[in-house]
């Protein structure tokens, strides 16, 4: 492993590209503490204060940011927002995007700029409810001097650090390690961990009577982390080989094809995005009902659709599973893989070429991605339970997903980092 890490920094890309990305997140982190103008942070303070369960989550992607009510307060949930209205709408909802969707690269440049301009919209309707939600769920007390001009330039000011997020993770997507949207929602978890320890400190340990059962309760917290944590590596890595052969070709003196080889289906092809989008959607109501907590509708949306409530956890399982497979099949696609292996005469052993192929590679892909789906669900959803038991803030119980969001994101890295590695004949973390 030392030897590994001393081989990037003798790469001088690579260890460029890191250099890079770690620039990006002081950015990221430094900007985390610049306040927004005309707001009152002692409301905040007493916010932080008290734990809030409400916005525990937000503020626990966004790093603090939220709580600090910084320029990156929104984080880059509008962006993940608009990437899921812009993918859906490329399933034929508009003919012209599922044109776009099948043009490789320059279909992906223009649905990526449709995307950064709902980014903006988006983060613009998010922002002015957000400045004036606090305000008036907090009695008018968060907004220094309110009006129409305040409120814009909040509003502005909140956006504009949304986008600037936006064009901070593209420019690690293609200038760093990693994709650059995941990255930064790691970089803020990572950057919340420790107050995370801390709440469960105060909470667990400051009564001396039940000393012996909090301690219990923290080694099977540390058992539970440590048990994801493999869980998580595990199914990452898990892929089901699909044999291919080629026909042998004459093409004048020389032959050509005739080797084997497979297709390489990861059980879990979509990463830890569909709980990316799953938390964002469902947190999204949620967040709505408490800017108007006196209404009927709002309190039975957050008496009912949070997490560590029933139906929430029902809705949240069915998101993790429905954008597990919708993100799985966005990025591969049975068809073009099918008629790509038939151009270049390739077919699976048992399988006529065509149609029962891309049949077959669908029905594979459905029950590996099946299992995939139901391991995200679980893990996501069974630390929350259990922390539900224990007594924990809810910010804490959210810590499973939180924990297989930075897992995932670091093996993504790690092989990145590894394929550039192998490419320099250096001997990566994981290559036998």
């Amino acid at each position: 492993m030392l030897k590994t890490i001393s081989n990037i920094w003798k790469v001088n890309d690579l260890r460029t590209r890191i250099l890079f990305t770690l620039f990006i997140l002081l950015i990221y982190r430094i900007g985390s503490f610049i306040p927004v103008p005309n707001i009152d942070k002692s409301v905040f303070e007493t916010i932080d204060a008290s734990g809030t369960d409400l916005f525990g989550m937000l503020n626990t992607f966004s790093g603090g940011a939220l709580f600090q009510f910084s320029i990156f307060a929104m984080s880059i949930f509008p962006y993940i927002t608009a990437s899921i209205i812009v993918q859906l709408l490329t399933m034929d909802v508009i003919p012209k995007f599922a044109e776009w969707a099948k043009e490789g690269e320059a279909g992906k440049r223009k649905l990526a700029q449709i995307t950064r301009y709902g980014t903006i919209v988006l983060g613009l309707i998010q922002a002015y409810a957000t400045a004036i939600g606090f305000n008036r769920q907090y009695q008018f007390q968060f907004v220094i001097d309110p009006s129409f001009a305040t409120y814009t330039m909040i509003a502005l000011v909140l956006t504009a650090g949304t986008a600037f997020l936006m064009w901070l993770g593209e420019q690690i997507t293609e200038k760093g390690i990693g994709n650059g949207i995941s990255i930064i929602i790691f970089a803020g978890i990572v950057a919340g961990i420790p107050g995370h320890i801390r709440t469960i400190y105060a909470d667990q340990f400051v009564d001396a009577s039940q000393l012996f059962l909090n301690i219990l309760k923290v080694v099977l917290i540390v058992l539970a982390v440590v048990l994801i944590i493999v869980g998580v590596i595990f199914v990452q890595q898990g892929i089901r080989k699909l044999p291919v052969q080629y026909a042998k070709r004459v093409v004048g003196r020389k032959m050509y094809g005739g080797q084997s080889t497979h297709i390489p289906l990861k059980v879990n092809g979509a990463g830890v995005i569909p709980v990316i989008f799953a938390v964002s959607l469902l947190m999204f109501p949620v967040t709505l009902a408490g800017f108007w907590s006196d209404r009927a509708w709002a309190q039975w949306v957050m008496a009912n659709l949070y997490y560590d409530k029933p139906l929430g956890m029902v809705l949240y399982v069915i998101l993790i599973i429905g954008f597990t497979f919708f993100y799985t099949f966005v990025q591969i696609n049975p068809v073009q893989m099918a008629d790509q292996m038939k151009k270049n005469g390739g077919y699976i052993p048992g399988i006529r070429p065509g149609k029962p192929t891309s049949s077959y590679i669908t029905k594979v892909m459905s029950r590996i991605t099946l299992a995939g789906a139901l391991f995200l669900a679980a893990i996501s959803i069974l630390p929350i339970g259990f922390g539900a038991l224990a007594g924990l803030p809810r910010s804490v119980q959210l810590g499973g997903t939180s924990l297989l969001i930075v897992v995932g994101v670091a093996l993504d890295t790690m092989k990145q980092i590894e394929t550039q590695l192998i490419k320099r004949h250096y001997k990566g973390f994981i290559n036998k």
